[in-house]
């Protein structure tokens, strides 16, 4: 790390603890996450599970008796990016479903709002993947290309939710959203009770690990 960003990430710090002394969160698993400095020893996939399941996407204003979580996104997203690369390696898989993964601590905040609370969030949820991709074996920062395909399902996931469940057009999609990409059609989005959701979320991430458990033998 350089000079300058050394001291721009003491500066973050110090004016975050000016806010919020307290910088750790203490998990179900008994784990205390310090948000400033997250470490991959205090990141458990069951509390990410948990954590994500309970998180609603869209601030919650989705179509059904339960709420589209960011868990159920994660698994959208995975499925995409298995359509759009059919040969997407166990790793790049992984990296695509905790690519949100972050917002078990920060929350999935909407884009107006992200744009309001700007670089320190950023700069939070930055640090906060960048520990949790560590914890699971992958690099904490991904390849240019693992970027670009995720960032990809990752709208057309978004733009198939605005439409099925947010209560968009296609042409507000595009206009009002800015979503180039078309929404699946081929798809029926069911937003599920949050513990079926937890489970779906672990039992994707088990097989995944354990396919890159073989990939990297």
């Amino acid at each position: 790390m350089s000079a300058s960003s050394e001291s721009k990430s003491a500066a973050l710090a110090a004016r975050l603890a000016d806010h919020a002394p307290r910088t750790w969160q203490r998990m179900l698993s008994g784990r205390r996450l310090n948000l400033l400095d997250p470490s991959p020893l205090d990141i458990e996939i069951e509390d990410i599970a948990l954590g994500l399941a309970r998180n609603t996407r869209w601030n919650g204003q989705t179509q059904g008796a339960h709420a589209w979580s960011v868990a159920q996104h994660s698994d959208l997203v995975v499925d995409i990016v298995r359509r759009l690369s059919p040969k997407a390696s166990a790793d790049v898989l992984m990296a695509a479903k905790l690519h949100d993964a972050s917002e078990y601590v920060t929350h999935d905040l909407i884009t107006p709002l992200k744009a309001v609370v700007g670089d320190v969030f950023a700069e939070v949820e930055a640090r906060l993947l960048q520990a949790i991709r560590l914890r699971f074996g992958l690099t904490a920062t991904l390849p240019k290309s693992t970027q670009t395909l995720i960032k990809s399902a990752d709208k057309i996931a978004a733009a198939t939710e605005a439409v099925q469940l947010a209560g968009f057009s296609e042409q507000e999609a595009r206009s009002v959203l800015g979503f180039r990409e078309k929404p699946l059609s081929d798809v029926k989005l069911t937003p599920v009770p949050v513990a079926d959701a937890e489970k779906a979320f672990l039992d994707g991430f088990r097989t995944l690990e354990a396919a890159m458990t073989l990939q990297n033998r």
